[in-house]
């Protein structure tokens, strides 16, 4: 696909030194670098509160890009590393702002005076909120001259009161259309397909409904544990960490109903009806539907592994999740009756993401003694080995 070039801007990174910077954010900037679909001119400032030199900051970076591109082209490495510069600021410090707004006034000069600028928020959520107030009141919240967003990861609060306390405080500072809300499964190939896959062929639409359809099943399955992780997840677990986010994102993919456009609130819209039509546990219900469970030390591939509990920072008595399976649905017409599936852990046999549709069989099978009589499926798989593959029954 062929994408227009963006508006000259400095990309802000609060949390620059982060886990999520260095694994993930930096070696996307430098691919989107590398493709050619960032803009012109653009500079990316990272803030911590480590201190360091730019230098420093870019040999930090280098090796972040590296660990995902061994092969980097030096040239192309070095050229983009002189694009990275860094400030080290507290973020609750509202005083350093006004500092930080003069850097951007200096780096904004090199993109051509556009005054566009992007914060990407890779922090603890409990910070958004006042990362967002101070950028308000140092006048960085404002969409003149040029463009301002604001874009803030998963997880958006711990849970429903926060995570409306969390949006009304980033409301309080910056208009609706200047928030990005990321999850990042979303940027994910096969993720993106499904929905081409569902509404740019005609044969699939007839058939996408609770006549054809007997159960669907999303599937996140990881052969690592929390590699590290235990103060964070204790606080998530497998259902805040997973389920309401990126698994129930590809449900309302798979469920929404046909936009009226590609806009994003057209589509938006269609996937909030999925998530507002989806049938309520009672209390009583939750052990019918829900399980939770936690993986134990044990031996794999010949190398014996920790459990859950003996993980650095997880309490000797936790009862956090790292595995969940759902039984849910959807009560509308076009889903009545038809269970959705939703299972994700840590710590299992293998490492797959993918959902599949499984359809209804025939009335009545004619070939018993030759071929198994199994479902049709069509199978979206996100990772690894993306792709899609239709199951049907030959001799």
């Amino acid at each position: 696909m062929n994408l227009a070039k963006p508006d000259n801007c400095v990309i802000v990174i609060f949390g620059a030194t982060g886990d999520l910077t260095k694994r993930k954010l930096m070696p996307a900037i430098y691919e989107l670098y590398c493709q050619g679909n960032l803009p012109v001119e653009f500079e990316v400032l990272g803030t911590s509160g480590s201190e360091l030199t730019d230098e420093a900051f870019r040999l930090n970076m280098a090796d972040a890009v590296k660990k995902t591109e061994p092969a980097a082209d030096e040239n192309k490495l070095n050229s983009f590393l002189k694009r990275l510069h860094y400030v080290s600021m507290d973020f609750k410090d509202r005083a350093r702002y006004a500092e930080l707004a003069e850097k951007i006034k200096e780096l904004d000069k090199t993109c051509g005076d556009k005054g566009n600028r992007i914060f990407y928020l890779a922090t603890i959520p409990a910070l958004f909120g006042k990362i967002a107030e101070n950028l308000a009141a140092a006048e960085l919240n404002n969409s003149s001259p040029g463009f301002t967003r604001i874009i803030v990861e998963k997880p958006f609060g711990y849970d429903l009161k926060s995570a409306i306390e969390l949006n009304e405080q980033l409301h309080k500072y910056f208009q609706e259309e200047q928030i990005y809300r990321i999850d990042h499964y979303l940027g994910k190939e096969t993720v993106q397909n499904v929905f081409v896959t569902r509404f740019a062929n005609g044969i699939f639409e007839p058939v996408w409904n609770r006549n054809y359809i007997h159960h669907v099943e999303v599937t996140s399955a990881e052969n690592l544990g929390i590699e590290n992780r235990g103060a964070y997840y204790e606080t998530s677990g497998a259902l805040r960490d997973m389920v309401q986010s990126h698994l129930l994102r590809i449900v309302a993919l798979i469920a929404m109903e046909p936009p009226s456009s590609f806009e994003s609130n057209a589509v938006r819209n269609e996937q909030l009806k999925v998530l507002q039509s989806l049938r309520k546990l009672r209390p009583e219900e939750v052990s019918e539907y829900v399980i939770r469970g936690q993986y134990l030390s044990s031996t794999i591939n010949g190398k014996t592994v920790k459990g859950y509990r003996e993980e650095k920072s997880v309490a000797a008595d936790s009862r956090t999740e790292t595995y969940t399976a759902i039984k849910f649905y959807i009560d509308n017409w076009r889903w009545g009756g038809v269970p959705f599936y939703i299972r994700t852990g840590k710590m299992l046999p293998t490492r797959v993401t993918e959902a599949v549709i499984h359809f209804r069989k025939t009335p009545h099978f004619l070939f018993r003694e030759s071929i198994d009589n199994s479902d049709n499926q069509l199978i979206l798989r996100i990772q690894p080995d993306e792709g899609i593959l239709l199951k049907i029954g030959m001799k």
